[in-house]
């Protein structure tokens, strides 16, 4: 996560390779000329792919997976060229300047370092196909075209050929759950993963993270920035809510009103148009029910004891902001229906397997 501590060249870096489109573009194609491992190859083969709505769990689950040694995933060592691996590998031997291991700028007790996988693959679809979904005030879903998906499954052909022998790729990306379907039709064998959480805990969670964020950001443009080129519009004062063809909310961002809607018609629309292979996982399921993780493990066909050293924490938050019941209810049917489609899919999912 970016902070005050990036230098004047650190900053540049990050401003030519993610901001200028055609210094993204010209990075992408010369790192693909280094790759002489066939795309086609990789297609079929078991990648993780993690995508809810934010602070719904999805990073700790990816550092589960991650944990298990099995994955390459983008880290804090491919930035700022992220669309490069193989070239940035080379140009500073896989950003060799350590960085300390701290907590996350969330605030929730994640510590990372230079080798924690992060969502940045983001970075491809935005370059690539970022008209087609991104808007000056929100996010659609769309359908990218056939090439923009090729790009996409000879990037991360790209990105396992930086680090071999890993040949499994495991994305943690949130707008990801816009183009589910070119995921599933560029890589058919892959597991996509749609954690959900309570509804009222993670509106509100989603709530502070914005309160959290507007005010960092409010001092430091480089930290906006930063996230715009990231595609991370979750929260903060470029915030741009997914919207799903219905009409533009009525609450503000600063009351947790808008969060729950926004959860609403999330998962109302996962409901709708996630592909049929993928899974609702739900995250207090994850924390109280040791099953859900095992037969995770089990599709993914990994260990499920090899991902111990990322310990699953459930807590509750004290509510302290005014919501309508009646979108609470709403919430809650959804997230009843939810929590049952992913017992009930997990386990006839794993029995098969």
């Amino acid at each position: 996560m970016a902070d005050q501590h990036y230098s004047y060249l650190d900053r540049l870096l990050h401003r030519l390779a993610l901001h200028y489109r055609p210094i993204a573009e010209v990075s992408f194609d010369l790192d693909q000329s280094l790759v002489q491992s066939d795309p086609a190859l990789i297609a079929d083969r078991r990648h993780v792919f993690v995508s809810g709505l934010a602070r719904a769990g999805t990073t700790i689950l990816m550092r589960r997976f991650h944990a298990t040694g099995r994955y390459r995933s983008l880290t804090y060592r491919d930035m700022p060229f992220v669309l490069a691996p193989n070239l940035w590998h080379k140009l500073s031997q896989m950003s060799r300047r350590n960085i300390e291991r701290a907590e996350r700028a969330h605030g929730d007790g994640l510590l990372v370092d230079a080798d924690s996988p992060e969502s940045l693959d983001e970075v491809f679809w935005r370059i690539f196909s970022g008209d087609d979904y991104i808007e000056s005030d929100r996010l659609r879903p769309y359908a990218p075209d056939g090439e923009v998906i090729d790009g996409y499954v000879k990037y991360v052909n790209a990105i396992l050929a930086s680090q071999p022998p890993l040949d499994r790729y495991l994305s943690k990306n949130n707008n990801n759950i816009l183009r589910l379907a070119a995921i599933q039709q560029a890589f058919p064998q892959s597991l996509i993963v749609i954690p959900f959480r309570e509804p009222t805990q993670h509106a509100y969670s989603l709530l502070r993270q914005h309160v959290q964020f507007s005010k960092v950001q409010a001092g430091d443009t480089f930290t906006q920035s930063y996230m715009t080129w990231l595609g991370h519009h979750e929260f903060g004062l470029d915030h741009r809510p997914f919207e799903f063809g219905s009409d533009a909310s009525v609450y503000k961002a600063d009351t947790l009103n808008y969060w729950l809607r926004l959860w609403c018609e999330t998962y109302e629309w996962l409901e709708r148009s996630k592909p049929q292979a993928a899974l609702f996982v739900g995250y207090e399921d994850l924390c109280t029910r040791p099953e859900t993780w095992q037969r995770l493990a089990q599709l993914a066909d990994i260990s499920a004891s090899e991902a111990d050293n990322e310990p699953l924490r459930l807590s509750a938050a004290t509510i302290t902001a005014d919501f309508d019941g009646a979108l609470a209810g709403r919430a809650q049917s959804i997230y009843d229906r939810l929590l049952a489609q992913s017992r009930r899919d997990l386990t006839r999912v794993a029995d098969k397997s």
